[in-house]
């Protein structure tokens, strides 16, 4: 049985051109998830656990949590290889209601908001350390930045493929290299791993451990977003699964080197009062020299994690239009580039919008609680649609299945119950800005109903 026979019953077949192989989503993985996070994040982490072997624990812990969930995502990836990823695994597993939210928030929020976000980045953060910029400067700069990578993808899934491959290799080879200049630097000092941090066991220090959780997964975000572009990837049921538990495996091994390097030449109380971890890190071991390669890398690496999610996300609203709960238009294929064009296009006039208005950072914080419902309900999807669904192919199943994806389903759970806990008023934020989306679902439920009963095509 082919991909495209595997589309559910009456849903439109797949446009979009399958070119994506296996070093392709391998690097949308990689590239994708190393963006900002692991050169800030770890400074969150250490404020939080206050001890370099807890601070490596909670990398290790977000690793195999992540990869719990992208075994998961795996299985539901192989079986279901259509556009739309997450979206289409909610939509079959629960109805449209729940695939919708996703698809609502990822929109309006979760992408739109990382774009926006690695765009102030790319332009505030670090393009001033190379290029003195004025305030008006750093905002067109932004803009430039997402139109960019809207006219890459907008010209072709191949084009956007061959920028994300580009710049994954560029910051895995400026990883390495900044590495190797870190151990070889003879600036390190080993007592920093073994410096006493906390006392035993306690409540406040789970808790703590749970908040550095929520750093850490702000690092290995990505994971998910190959997914999106399932109906572009050439043999999904066997490229798909291998490139996201590959892609993910790496990172994991690339974040721990990152965190020792750090350790051994910084202690985890001078990791805790750092704005630029691995500028500081570099500046120790190289000098200025180093301050300067580690900020051109992460320029790289952020417009790398950008163009991720420029390539991917737009193909969960094509698959929300091809199911008429998003504006018509959306679902619209280019005829030349084969790219599903006014999506994009959406995507990045709102990112622009959150860009300039300054709002994104607080939007990203209020919904990071959301997002993990939307996962922990994606990976228990693989316990429904073997119910529901045993005859559905599926070339890859997930590894230690049941408990595996049950281990997920319950981190996500007190992942989400620890930040109603701890952030209390942003998760309510968060809830509050994601059912902000049932008037619109309700909205062209009620169009599409209408038009069936007119028998008209929907508008």
């Amino acid at each position: 049985m082919d991909s495209e026979s595997k589309v559910s019953p009456g849903r439109p077949r797949n446009q979009l051109l399958r070119v994506f192989g296996l070093f392709d989503v391998t690097s949308i993985v990689i590239g994708g998830i190393i963006g900002s996070g692991i050169f800030m994040v770890p400074a969150e982490i250490a404020a939080a656990v206050k001890s370099p072997l807890l601070m490596l624990a909670v990398w290790v812990v977000g690793g195999f949590l992540s990869f719990l969930g992208a075994l998961a995502l795996a299985e539901l990836g192989a079986a279901l290889p259509e556009a739309g990823g997450i979206y289409v695994y909610l939509r079959e597993a629960y109805g449209s209601f729940i695939s919708f939210l996703f698809g609502w928030t990822l929109f309006f929020v979760i992408d739109s908001g990382a774009i926006a976000t690695l765009a102030v980045a790319f332009s505030a953060n670090y393009l001033p350390y190379f290029i003195k910029m004025s305030p008006l400067m750093t905002k067109l700069a932004a803009v430039i930045f997402i139109v960019f990578l809207a006219t890459v993808n907008y010209f072709g899934a191949r084009q956007g493929g061959n920028l994300q491959n580009l710049l994954t290799v560029i910051k895995i080879v400026g990883i390495f290299g900044i590495l190797a200049a870190v151990f070889l630097s003879g600036k390190g000092n080993p007592a920093n791993f073994i410096t006493p941090g906390v006392g035993g066991f306690s409540l406040d220090l789970l808790s703590s451990f749970g908040v550095a959780l929520i750093a850490t997964f702000w690092a290995y975000k990505g994971w998910e977003t190959a997914t999106y572009s399932a109906g572009e990837v050439k043999n999904p049921e066997k490229n798909l699964p291998l490139g996201i538990l590959i892609g993910l495996f790496g990172v994991i091994i690339i974040y721990l080197l990152a965190n020792l390097a750090y350790l051994y030449i910084l202690p985890s109380s001078a990791i805790a009062s750092s704005d630029r971890v691995a500028a500081d890190v570099m500046m120790v071991a190289v000098g200025p020299l180093g301050a300067s390669i580690i900020s051109l890398i992460i320029l790289f690496s952020i417009l790398g994690s950008a163009n991720q999610n420029m390539l991917c996300s737009p193909r969960v609203y094509y698959a929300m239009a091809q199911d008429k709960l998003f504006f018509k238009a959306i679902a619209r294929i280019h005829p030349r580039f084969k790219t599903p064009y006014i999506s994009i296009i959406a995507i990045s006039l709102w990112s622009i919008v959150l860009s300039l208005s300054g709002t994104f950072d607080q939007l990203f914080t209020y919904v990071i609680f959301g997002e993990w419902i939307f996962f922990g309900l994606t990976v228990a999807a693989v316990f429904i649609l073997r119910h529901k669904k045993p005859d559905l192919p599926r070339p890859y199943k997930t590894w230690g299945y049941p408990w595996a994806p049950a281990l997920f389903v319950l981190a996500a759970l007190a992942i989400s119950v620890n930040s109603l806990i701890k952030q209390f008023i942003n998760s309510m934020a968060g809830l509050g800005i994601i059912f902000l989306g049932v008037p619109a679902y309700l909205y062209w439920k009620g169009k599409n109903k209408k038009t069936d009963q007119a028998g008209s095509p929907a508008l």
